[in-house]
This record gives C-alpha cells, sequence and structure tokens, in this order.
C-alpha cells in the first residue's frame, strides 16, 4: 500500500521529461499489478529505474545514482526526507558512489522518484543493462597529486549518456570511472570497462590535457585487470572514443551468454592491439551527435569556489578526541589554507536525522561541497583550517565524528545476506563484528592502514580483490549440513586505481575470522 507523502517538494521543478518517465513507469507497474504484463518483462524495465528486488520477497531496494558522487545541501536533505518516509531511515552510500534505500514498497516508488527528480537525482540507468553511475574521485579538484580536475567531465558525461539512445542495447551493465591522478586508490579505473585517467602530454611543443584510457577491467567472480589502450586521449575528443568503445563492446560480447556479455571479456579475448584497431576502425562508422555541443558546453558549466577565506589551523585548544580524527580524517588540499574531511560511515550508513544536520553543518562551513566514496564515506572540502575543531565538535555532537578513516577499521562490506537476493553470507554482520573487534582490541601499529573488504557472494560489491584482506562470501558441506565459510582473499591493493587483485588464500568458516586476524596481528608484530 503506498504511503502518502508527508514532506512538501516543488513538483514543478522536475523536468518533463522526468515527469513524463515516472508516468511511464507508473503505468507500467499498474499494468503488472493487474496481470496485463508478465513479471519477466517488467523485470528489466524497473531495474532501468533502479528497483530490486530483496531477499524478503516483499520490498525493493533503490539505486539512486549520484555522478561522481556531488551532493548538494537540498538534495541532502531530500535523500534524508525519502529514507525517512519511505525506507528504514538510513541512507546507504555504495562502492560506486550511489546511494541505496533498502526495504521500500513498490507501491511508493513513483512518489519517491518524483521526490528525488526535484532536486535534480533520478534512479534511472542505476541498474540494469545500462552504464551504471559514472564515478569520479571525491578529491579531484583539490587533489595535491591531480594534472587537473575530472569533475566537470564526469559530471558532464553522465548527462550525455543518461537516456542516451546508444546506451539502451547493452548486454550487461557498463561501468566508467574518472580518477584524477594515477597514485592513488580514489578513482580503481582498472576494475571498470573505461577508467580515464588524467594525463598532461606535451604535443607539438605545448601541453595538452587529455586521459589515459583504461578498458576492459572488472571483478566479479572473474575479475580481470583493464588494459591500457591509450596512453593520452585529447580530452575534447574522449566521449566520442568512448562511444567507439562501447560500440565494439556490444558488437562483440557474447550477448546470447549474459555471463560473458562484458567488455573485460571481449578484450580478453581479442587482445588489446586487435581490440584497439577495432576501436580505431569503428570511428569512420559514427555519425554526427547533435548532443554533442550540449556536452561539450557542460564541460565549462561546472564550478566549486569556497565559502570561507583561507586560514590556519591556530595553536587554541582542541575539544577531546580532535587530534586522533585531525590525524585520519583530514588532510590539506593544494589549496593552502584549507582542508578536505572524511567522515566515517560505519557500514556506509547514515541515518535521515545525521543527513538532515549534516546538510546544515555543510551550509555553514563549505558551500555544498558534499561528496560521496567509494570507500563508503562522505567527504567535506574546502574547509578553511580554522573551523576544523568547530566543525569536528558539530560532527562528534550528530554522531559522524569517528576517527580511522579509511584505515583497518574503516571495512567496506556489500548488504549482503541482509537483503540481496545473491547473498552467501552477512558481509555486514561480520564487518561489524570486525570493526568493534579492532576498537575493543585496538589496532597494531604495523597492519594500522590495511584496508579490509567484504563481499557476501563471489560477485565483489564489496570490491574484496582489491584489499589487503578480502573476504566473500561462500559455503561447504559438512557432512548433511552446509556450513557458512568466508573465501580468504590476500595481497590485493587499491593504491594506484586498483592495479593489483589478490589472491585466494583459503576458506575460512565464518566463526574463526576474528581468530584469524588475530592470529595476522601476531604474526606482523
Amino acid at each position: 500500500m503506498a504511503t502518502e507523502s508527508l514532506a512538501p517538494f516543488n513538483a514543478d521543478a522536475i523536468s518533463p521529461d522526468e515527469v513524463r518517465s515516472i508516468e511511464i513507469y507508473e503505468m507500467q507497474l499498474g499494468r503488472v499489478q493487474a496481470g496485463q504484463m508478465p513479471e519477466e518483462i517488467f523485470l528489466e524495465f524497473r531495474l532501468r529505474h533502479g528497483v530490486y528486488g530483496q531477499r524478503d520477497n516483499g520490498s525493493q531496494m533503490i539505486r539512486v545514482k549520484i555522478p561522481f558522487g556531488g551532493l548538494s545541501a537540498a538534495q541532502t536533505e531530500m535523500l534524508a526526507d525519502v529514507a525517512e518516509e519511505f525506507s528504514d531511515n538510513i541512507i546507504h552510500i555504495t562502492t560506486r558512489q550511489d546511494v541505496q534505500y533498502h526495504y521500500v514498497d513498490i507501491n511508493n516508488t513513483p512518489e519517491l522518484m518524483r521526490r528525488l527528480a526535484s532536486v535534480g537525482i533520478t534512479t534511472k540507468e542505476a541498474c540494469g543493462n545500462v552504464v551504471r553511475n559514472v564515478t569520479a574521485c571525491p578529491l579531484s579538484g583539490v587533489c595535491n597529486d591531480e594534472p587537473f580536475d575530472v569533475t566537470p567531465h564526469s559530471k558532464a558525461l553522465s548527462a550525455f549518456l543518461l537516456g542516451h539512445q546508444d546506451t539502451q542495447d547493452f548486454g550487461r551493465k557498463f561501468k566508467i570511472a574518472f580518477s584524477g591522478c594515477h597514485e592513488h586508490a580514489c578513482g580503481l579505473g582498472y576494475m571498470h570497462d573505461i577508467g580515464a585517467v588524467a594525463a598532461i602530454k606535451e604535443v607539438d611543443g605545448k601541453p595538452k590535457r587529455g586521459f589515459k584510457l583504461l578498458v576492459g577491467g572488472g571483478l566479479g567472480a572473474v575479475p580481470h585487470q583493464a588494459k591500457v589502450l591509450t596512453s593520452l586521449y585529447l580530452k575534447r575528443n574522449c566521449y566520442r572514443f568512448r562511444k567507439r568503445l562501447q560500440r565494439c563492446s556490444l558488437a562483440w560480447a557474447r550477448r546470447k551468454n549474459r555471463n560473458k556479455a562484458r567488455m573485460k571479456f571481449v578484450v580478453a579475448k581479442l587482445g588489446i592491439e586487435e581490440f584497439r584497431r577495432l576501436v580505431l576502425e569503428e570511428r569512420e562508422q559514427l555519425r554526427h551527435d547533435p548532443a554533442w555541443t550540449a556536452y561539450l558546453d557542460d564541460l565549462n558549466a561546472y564550478d566549486e569556489a569556497p565559502l570561507k577565506p583561507p586560514t590556519q589551523l591556530n595553536g587554541a585548544s582542541k575539544p577531546e578526541g580532535f587530534d586522533a580524527w585531525h590525524a585520519t580524517n583530514v588532510r590539506p588540499q593544494r589549496q593552502p589554507g584549507y582542508a578536505w574531511v572524511n567522515i566515517t560511515l560505519p557500514l556506509g550508513d547514515i541515518t535521515a536525522d545525521q543527513a538532515r544536520a549534516l546538510a546544515d553543518i555543510s551550509r555553514k562551513y563549505v558551500k555544498d561541497t558534499i561528496r560521496t566514496t567509494v570507500e563508503q564515506n562522505l567527504v567535506l572540502r574546502w574547509v578553511s583550517m580554522s573551523d576544523l575543531p568547530a566543525l569536528y565538535q558539530e560532527l562528534k555532537a550528530i554522531g559522524l565524528g569517528e576517527s580511522g578513516a579509511e584505515s583497518t577499521v574503516d571495512i567496506t562490506a556489500c548488504p549482503g545476506t541482509d537483503s540481496c537476493k545473491l547473498g552467501i553470507s552477512s558481509s555486514r554482520g561480520l564487518a561489524a563484528h570486525l570493526r568493534n573487534y579492532f576498537l575493543e582490541t585496538g589496532v597494531n601499529e604495523e597492519i594500522q592502514d590495511l584496508r579490509i573488504k567484504i563481499s557476501g557472494c563471489p560477485n565483489s560489491c564489496g570490491q574484496h580483490h582489491v584489499a589487503n584482506i578480502g573476504f566473500f562470501g561462500s559455503s561447504r558441506r559438512m557432512g548433511k549440513h552446509i556450513a557458512p565459510y568466508y573465501q580468504l582473499i590476500l595481497g590485493g591493493h587499491a593504491i594506484e586505481n586498483g592495479s593489483a587483485y589478490g589472491l585466494a588464500a583459503g576458506k575460512i568458516h565464518g566463526k574463526n575470522i576474528p581468530q584469524f586476524i588475530e592470529h595476522f596481528d601476531r604474526e606482523v608484530s
């Protein structure tokens, strides 16, 4: 039964295209409920609108696209309203910078979509055989190691691809990521169908901006690391190049075998040299795209400015806990006098009340510069240094002042058997248990920067392949019973855009993982 919307919203702010799209979705939902459309036909349709069935078979998971992870204060408040009215009061941040809601009544999904659309957010093409969320380094624009800011490119490409006719007929999902630099983990380009890494190269004696393009990456049960397609492709041409890549992938993918219809299998089968030849050949077949001019104009439409002037952190007394938080959660920007702040979200969850309070905090300190991260955290950028103690106190007051961001205690986990139909084990339960173990016993200095990532099944939504210590849900027959086990993955790392995947190192019964961690801790101490 549909829930009546309580909080007001501006329906006039919804674009005509989005109004029509939601009306069509609502009509198709009514048809399937009336028995006028087969459920299997509606399945792909609802997936393309971000609606997934859950494990309980009575509610839905809703995925919301957050291009480049960028959120305004108003959007954050709307996400909170939706979580409170239609979900379980929780906003979940995913490992691809999206937002997910769980336990949503399918009858509420049209109204939920309208609420989000009123602030410029959509669930369209967040799931299904389409181009998924275009992710980007959340530090791009403020990072010390980037040649240029990739934010405008990821933002414009997201808009260009949404609903584009060439993205509606893929054999499988297609994932794109932008990274501002080669050194860090923020973009994870090597695990995407296309990874674009910012680069500058001298051409005819002049420095030119472009991208090192990586193709054919992916995780899942059969992980592949992307191959370098080109060391520099000029940025104004990069997206026509992307279009050629997608067309080649679509033409060669084994679409009758859904499990093989990903670019990683095409590149592996053909080899990077032949794949590169086909992509260049495809250039001659592309027709003019009138949306291209709008895309190029959008590249210059993004501008992020600080709210306050730059300052320095003074020697005044600091609140209790500030030093530990500052050591792990705060880093200086390349702009002197400013810092970016990493807000730790255990299990990637933030409540509706916390989100509303954070929106107010962002207005006070940073002017709408909230970003989601692939580590399931949030980032505030452009914090004036002298504001850090006051900001910490306000974050701490709403339960968002925990230290340890991107350390051993900051464990990544997918939903697992809490809600996912494909889950084999409780990845969130294990992550919470390990986090509490580390907080209670302390973390050996030798392993305090190790990253642990957990997936509930081999599909790697928790990105266990790029963890120093990874686990994914498995099982083992013990006599007449099936026991819950986890496959252990060791040796991966996310730095350098996820350039090294871990290797399988045996299975561990779920109840024995804390003992394994204790043993591992002792061995390296």
